[in-house]
């Protein structure tokens, strides 16, 4: 029965939902993502350790740090747009790009190895490459690079596929969407970004 689903299934679909309005919320630059990142990131806490994903269970506790950090870091920029949003949208240069990359290799190697070893993940090298994408991703999203959108694309397309295998089709579903997002993101990003090189070459 479906209901029975539901009922089996609620807190990963409630995760879902935040999920989505999150990333709703991070196109519009938004600064109410990251209020809203630390309720979703406890939600799949859950969520991700009942289904042995562990890694990606510590990743949501690194959102929840990096939620508070990011939240702190876009109210001390904040432009005083009436919305809330944020307008100074940066492309990453070629030292940081390079560090973002190291990082997330590093992070993927160890990962792997450690749930490979010591946990009953299902899919230890998934799992940790998933991880290392989105907490370098997450990173970039508290400096606003415009690049971010490009590892999350990357991570997100990943996850679909393994969610899919793994039976965890709430999520499968919200990655799809995170994934259609993530384009939605680059493009309006992309635009905020020349529109405000048009305006300071005008100044």
């Amino acid at each position: 029965m479906v209901t029975d689903w539901i009922a089996e299934n609620i807190v990963e679909i409630f995760g879902a939902v935040t999920g989505i309005a999150y990333v709703i919320l991070e196109i519009k630059r938004n600064i109410l993502l990251w209020p809203l990142g630390i309720i979703t990131s406890a939600v799949y806490i859950y969520v991700f350790g009942h289904n042995g994903f562990y890694a990606n269970m510590g990743l949501q506790g690194y959102y929840l740090v990096i939620s508070i950090y990011g939240w702190y870091r876009w109210r001390r920029h904040q432009q005083g747009a009436q919305d809330g949003e944020q307008s100074d949208v940066k492309r990453i240069d070629r030292v940081t790009a390079t560090w973002c990359i190291l990082v997330a290799a590093a992070l993927w190697a160890g990962l792997w190895l450690l749930l490979d070893r010591a946990t009953d993940s299902p899919v230890p090298l998934w799992d940790g490459l998933i991880t290392s994408l989105s907490v370098v991703a997450t990173w970039m999203l508290t400096r606003k690079y415009l690049e971010q959108w490009y590892v999350w694309i990357v991570a997100n397309a990943i996850a679909v596929v393994v969610y899919l295998v793994m039976g965890m089709y709430p999520t499968a579903v919200l990655f799809m969407v995170y994934f259609g997002m993530a384009i939605v993101g680059v493009r309006a990003w992309s635009r905020q970004f020349q529109s405000a090189v048009i305006s300071g070459n005008r100044q």
